[in-house]
This record gives C-alpha cells, sequence and structure tokens, in this order.
C-alpha cells in the first residue's frame, strides 16, 4: 500500500471529486465521517458490510465506531482515527489569572467566567481567556444545547433552529461582546491552534486527536477536561474512516478490504491513540502495552473515553459535504460582527435546503 498525502478533509473531497471522471482515482481513501456519504449515495464507495460480515473485527469494534461508517443502513466506511471534542486548558495562564487548576467548566457560563478572568487579569500582557470555536466544536456547542444542523433521523435542515441560533449566539459573543477570544482564529483554525500551543491562550475547545501535539507543547501545563454540558450532555463523533472505491478490481478490493482491517486492529489503534489521543475503536486496544502505558500515564488521553456514553455520530447526508464548506464563511461572518446571527443562519438553512431540492 502506497499512501500519498492529499491535504485536508475538504482537500480529499474535491480532488476524489475530479479524479473520478478522469478515471484517476485511489484504491483506497481516508474521508472525513460526515463527507462521505456524498460518495455513498453515488455508488463510488464499495459496500464493506459483506466484508465486515465475515471478519471477527466486526465483533471487536466499539458499536459508534460502525455506527459512524454506515450509510442508509451499511457500511461504507472503516474508522481509523475517531475523536470527541474535549476542552483544554493552560494550568499555568489559569493560575497566573487567579484561578485554580481544578476551576469548573462544566457548562458554558463557567467557560465565559474563566476566560473573563483570565482576559482581565492577562489581557494586557498578550494572553486570551479562549480560542474562538473550530468548526468540530461548534458543532459540540449546538448539540450541547441540544440542537444540532441537520435533524439525525429526518435528515431535515435545523441549522436556523432557536436553540442553534442561540448557540451560535454565545459562541460570537466571545468574540464580538466579550472579546475573550482573539479575531485572529476565526478564519484560520490553525492560527487559533498555534496561540493556544504559544502559551497565549488559556482554554481551547478541539478534537482529542489533538492531544498529542498540545501535550508535547504545553506538557505539565495541559489540563483537559470534558466538553462543557449545557441543556444536554451530548458530544459530536469525528475524525475519518477509510472507504475503498467500488470501480477497482476485485482482487484489489480484497487486498484494499485486509489493509483496512489491520488499520482498525487492536495492535495498529494502540500505536495511533497512543501517539495522539485520538480514540479506540477497538475493544481490546487498551490492552496492547503501548495503548495501556499511554492510558496509565496522562490521564488526560482518556478524558474523551469517558464521553463515548453520550458521544453521537453526526448527520451524514450528501448536502453535509457543501453545508460544511458554506458554514466556514457564515461564522466568519456572524464572529467578526458582518451579520446577525439569525440572519445569517437563516439563509444557510435556505441555501442548504435548496441544494436538496
Amino acid at each position: 500500500m502506497t499512501a500519498q498525502e492529499i491535504g485536508d478533509y475538504n482537500d480529499i473531497v474535491t480532488k476524489l471529486q475530479a479524479a473520478i471522471p478522469a478515471k484517476r482515482y485511489p484504491d483506497v481513501v481516508l474521508l472525513e465521517i460526515t463527507r462521505y456519504g456524498l460518495f455513498a449515495e453515488k455508488g463510488i464507495l464499495e459496500n464493506l458490510t459483506p466484508y465486515l460480515d465475515k471478519d471477527p473485527l466486526k465483533e471487536q469494534l466499539y458499536d459508534f465506531a460502525l455506527d459512524v461508517g454506515k450509510y442508509k443502513g451499511s457500511n461504507y466506511v472503516i474508522p481509523f482515527n475517531s475523536s470527541t471534542p474535549v476542552i483544554y486548558y493552560n494550568k499555568a495562564l489559569l493560575r497566573a489569572a487567579g484561578l485554580p487548576d481544578t476551576v469548573p467548566l462544566k457548562n458554558f457560563n463557567d467557560l465565559l467566567g474563566a476566560a473573563k478572568t483570565v482576559q482581565e487579569k492577562l489581557g494586557a500582557q498578550g494572553k486570551f481567556g479562549i480560542s474562538p470555536m473550530g468548526q468540530f466544536a461548534r458543532w459540540g456547542i449546538v448539540m450541547s444545547n441540544d440542537s444540532d444542523l441537520i435533524d439525525p433521523v429526518s435528515n431535515d435542515v435545523i441549522v436556523d433552529s432557536p436553540k442553534t441560533i442561540a448557540a451560535y449566539e454565545w459562541m460570537a459573543d466571545l468574540v464580538r461582546k466579550y472579546k475573550v477570544a482573539s479575531v485572529d482564529g476565526i478564519t484560520d483554525e490553525n492560527a487559533a491552534k498555534a496561540q493556544f500551543t504559544a502559551g497565549n491562550v488559556a482554554i481551547n475547545l478541539d478534537s482529542t486527536g489533538v492531544f498529542g501535539g498540545f501535550k508535547k507543547a504545553l506538557g505539565d501545563d495541559l489540563g483537559v477536561a470534558p466538553f462543557p454540558c449545557e441543556a444536554v450532555c451530548r458530544v459530536p463523533i469525528g475524525g475519518a474512516g477509510i472507504g475503498i472505491i467500488s470501480m477497482i478490481d476485485v482482487e484489489k478490493k480484497k487486498a484494499a478490504y485486509d489493509f483496512i482491517s489491520y488499520m482498525a486492529s487492536p495492535e495498529a489503534n494502540a500505536i495511533w491513540f497512543a501517539a495522539t489521543g485520538y480514540l479506540p475503536i477497538n475493544k481490546k486496544t487498551l490492552d496492547v502495552k503501548v495503548a495501556a502505558d499511554a492510558a496509565n500515564k496522562d490521564e488526560g488521553i482518556t478524558v474523551s473515553i469517558k464521553q463515548i456514553d453520550y458521544a453521537r455520530g453526526r448527520p451524514r447526508p450528501p448536502v453535509v459535504t457543501w453545508m460544511r464548506k458554506m458554514e466556514y464563511g457564515v461564522w466568519e461572518s456572524v464572529a467578526l460582527g458582518q451579520k446577525q446571527v439569525p440572519e445569517a443562519l437563516k439563509e444557510l438553512a435556505a441555501q442548504t435546503k435548496a441544494q436538496t431540492d
């Protein structure tokens, strides 16, 4: 198996869409867990259910790992890296602001209160209380407020529902009203991460998959807490899964599935979990020494595992790929104060519905 680096999740979708008609497609592809429905719907991805049904791996995978790979009842991808968002915080900055390492960060008010304190005490030094939310965290905040962007059962567009609007208002106000989050990270999520790892931001809500990088940057000053519960405790499952292109020959499909099955094995998954912090997807992963050692060494890497009981896969109809691409611009417009949240989300809802007509 020869791997090719394409770019981020959006780049993969764009380049795969171009490769299909040109017949330059790969044998297997790594697709973000809400975006593969676009290709499953068009028959581009192989139905992996017949392969899984014959594979002992099926009984080893956690239910969530099987569920997020399903589209219309069949598995089209098998997770490689799965995640939930968590709260990261810089213990040193909290202490410098007069807050304890164990400051409660259980709901939206807790987060805002801690961010305000840091901003008040350390803002003159160029520090910020909290990072602006990235898209994964934004989806999590919406779900924590007992809503969604698309209804997970009916696939109705609900991005303009009152609870979703309220969640976006709160996130945007961190920047435009309370000024506890820097505008620099709004248009560039990597810039927000860089500010946090440089020790300039106290709180960052992000994927468990960045734990390894954050730990390397901040060391013992890194704290990890469960994602905030507001109206409910609910977090989205993120990450990506590996699928097989349906147009390749049968022998290649068999070999490709063997590769995918290995990547979800306890041995392979343990290495990935220990290095990154991505969730174990295999029930036997934590029995492997490298994974067990990582979990015993730092409790922070296990925080996301404790959220699995209320983690949920997100809707993945074909329109989600388009909607997520458009949401970036909508977020920028409201966080920068160029548009009001209700207006912007109602426009996004109308445009998304038009895409499905």
